[in-house]
């Protein structure tokens, strides 16, 4: 997935690239997961994020 946008879990920093260009550390995306209405374990996940 290209250019969709990353932050630097360590400064916080937004950018589209893999590595930080303040801090060269990996990014992570932003955006969260696609729904699927037919997802099997969203209950397990549910269950561990109220739990």
């Amino acid at each position: 997935m290209r250019f969709l946008l990353r932050k630097c879990s360590k400064c916080y920093h937004y950018t589209l690239k893999e590595k930080c260009p303040k801090c060269s550390e990996e990014t992570i995306s932003v955006h969260p997961a696609k729904f699927s209405p037919d997802d099997k374990y969203m209950r397990y996940r549910l269950a561990e994020r109220y739990s």
